[in-house]
This record gives C-alpha cells, sequence and structure tokens, in this order.
C-alpha cells in the first residue's frame, strides 16, 4: 500500500503524460479503486493543480493548460528560465539523459500559460545551434513534437524524406527518441509494413494524428535498435572479423553503432563492420590495437597486411625516416 503523497505524485505524472484518462484507466494502472480516483483528484485541486473532467461514465480527467505551475508555484520569468534550461539541456546532452530533459520539458509546457508557451515558441525560433558538418540540426519544435507522440503512444502520420531525397507518408506507432550524441533517431513501429523502424529525426517534415492509443507487445530495445540500423548501413565493403574476447568486452571495443556483434563461444566474438574500402578498414582496424583475425574479404585481409608490413619497415632500424 504506497503513502497518500506518492499516490498523488504517481496520479499527476500520469495526467502528464496523455491528454485525457478516464477514471477506470487512472484506477487500473494505480491499482486503486475509481473512488479513490475521485478523492485523489479532489487533493490535487486543493493543491492548486487544474484538473477538468467530464461527466458520464465516458468521461476523463486532464490537466488543464494555462494554470500556474503547482506545487513550485513559479512565476512568468522563473517558468521561463526552467523551460529554456530543459530544452537546453534536451538538445546539447550536457545530462547524458536526454529523455528526462524533454520528458520534463514536456510536463512543463502542458501547464505553461499561454503568454509564457507564446514567449518560448519566439524564443525557439530565435535560438541557432552550431553543429558539425555531419550532424543536420533539427527544430526544437519537430523535437518537441516527436517526443510528445512518444509520451501519448498514439498512431500517427509521418511525413518523410529517406536519405536518397524520397519523400514518402507513413502511418507508425511512436514508442521512443534516441540521441547517440550525433544525431537523434525516432524509433517506431510501420503499421504497413508491421516491423520496427528507425526514423533520423532531422528527416521528419511533419507528424500528425491519425488514430487512437496503441499496445506494444514486447518491443524492442530503442537504443539497440538504432546502434544496429546505424551499423548496418549501406555501405560499399564489410568486414568481418574474430575477436579473441567475450562479447561485452567486444561490444565495449568496437561500438555496437560500428559493428553487429555475435559470440563465438565464451571467449570469443564475431564482429562485421562496414566501411568505404578495404584500405580504410584496415586501418581501423589497425587503430583496436588489438589480436584479431580477418575472416572475410581476402582483400581486407591483404590491405592490414600491407599496412602492418609498412608499420613494421618504418620501424625496423629505429632510425627516423
Amino acid at each position: 500500500m504506497i503513502s497518500t503523497s506518492a499516490r498523488l505524485l504517481r496520479l499527476v505524472s500520469l495526467l502528464s503524460a496523455r491528454p485525457s484518462w478516464t477514471c477506470g484507466e487512472l484506477a487500473g494502472h494505480m491499482a486503486v479503486t475509481e473512488r479513490t480516483v475521485r478523492r485523489d483528484v479532489a487533493r490535487l485541486r486543493e493543491l492548486g493543480y487544474g484538473v477538468e473532467s467530464d461527466p458520464g461514465p465516458w468521461g476523463g480527467y486532464r490537466l488543464r493548460a494555462g494554470a500556474r505551475v503547482p506545487p513550485l508555484v513559479l512565476d512568468d520569468e522563473e517558468a521561463l528560465a526552467v523551460a529554456v534550461g530543459l530544452r537546453e539541456a534536451a538538445l546539447s546532452g550536457v545530462l547524458g539523459g536526454d529523455q528526462a530533459a524533454l520528458s520534463a520539458l514536456l510536463k512543463l509546457r502542458q501547464v505553461l500559460p499561454p503568454r509564457i508557451a507564446d514567449r518560448l515558441g519566439e524564443m525557439d525560433a530565435a535560438f541557432v545551434h552550431t553543429t558539425r558538418l555531419d550532424a543536420p540540426q533539427i527544430a526544437p519544435g519537430m523535437l518537441l513534437e516527436l517526443a510528445g507522440a512518444c509520451r501519448r503512444a498514439e498512431r500517427c502520420r509521418l511525413s518523410y524524406r529517406d536519405r536518397e531525397g524520397k519523400a514518402t507518408v507513413r502511418d507508425v506507432d511512436p514508442y521512443r527518441l534516441v540521441h547517440t550524441g550525433r544525431r537523434w533517431y525516432f524509433v517506431a513501429r510501420d503499421v504497413a509494413r508491421n516491423e520496427w523502424r528507425t526514423f533520423r529525426a532531422d528527416r521528419v517534415g511533419r507528424i500528425r494524428p491519425a488514430g487512437g492509443p496503441v499496445e506494444f507487445v514486447d518491443p524492442p530495445d530503442p537504443a539497440l535498435l538504432v546502434s544496429r540500423s546505424i551499423a548496418a548501413g549501406a555501405y560499399p565493403l564489410y568486414v568481418t572479423i574474430r575477436l579473441p574476447l567475450p562479447m561485452e568486452q567486444a561490444v565495449r571495443l568496437v561500438p555496437q553503432t560500428v559493428g553487429t556483434h555475435r559470440p563465438d563461444g565464451p571467449d570469443a566474438t564475431i564482429v562485421d563492420i562496414g566501411g568505404p574500402d578495404a584500405d580504410g578498414l584496415a586501418k581501423y582496424l589497425l587503430s583496436l590495437a588489438t589480436p584479431l583475425r580477418v575472416l572475410s574479404p581476402d582483400d581486407v585481409r591483404e590491405a592490414l597486411l600491407r599496412r602492418t608490413r609498412q608499420l613494421f619497415e618504418d620501424n625496423a632500424d629505429g632510425r627516423p625516416r
């Protein structure tokens, strides 16, 4: 039996996660009676939370937008400062856990007064982040739309542009956002194909509702799915190597965004790595600075031997060249 205060916090979290809940749904998620839910809603209202309700058996509860932010009771400037700080933390990854910052920002935006939400929108349009050339920028508004779709877990229609620039529109069931340190990826189930997919968030043109809530049965690990998708990208050449290391150590040496791994007994791991050409792959393998065996193809093995011989010859007599 959880305490009343813990239950109230759980109720606030649930109300923030979706636009509307029926009394029965809240009771089911909290493992309490509907009478307890109604009593807890009354307590939240006494504490200053703007909880609205619709009458009837199919009515629902929702947090009212435009109320002040209880129980902190932030003034306008404080609420804006917190929202901006959370947004910057999510975009920069400075806290490490981007999902937590996005989740907090979504909850805060839901109860911001319109005048503060409008000011935050103006700042979103004015702020520009410098990014690396290989990391296209994503608009903060789009990032929040994708995060909101994941929180609601409702079917959406996604306008997307693939790596060739081809535009497609597809129905998806949103699940998670993943940040790799370079890019944001949107993980969702493609409804037509009935398979899990990863989408580069900066290639999303638009996302809009297209159905009701969805249930996920045995969803994938989103971070692992993104890592494997990146590692299995369209490279002109792949090398298969055997590392005399257990799977856990091999993954630390060759990240899952670089290669795909499978165990070869308890003390060895087979890794497939993609690259631009044989010499480039040989250079990467040398940089691992660990014993390994190239299983295929022969041209990568020969390139690795050439680089190794050259390195030996350059250092054989100990004199600078």
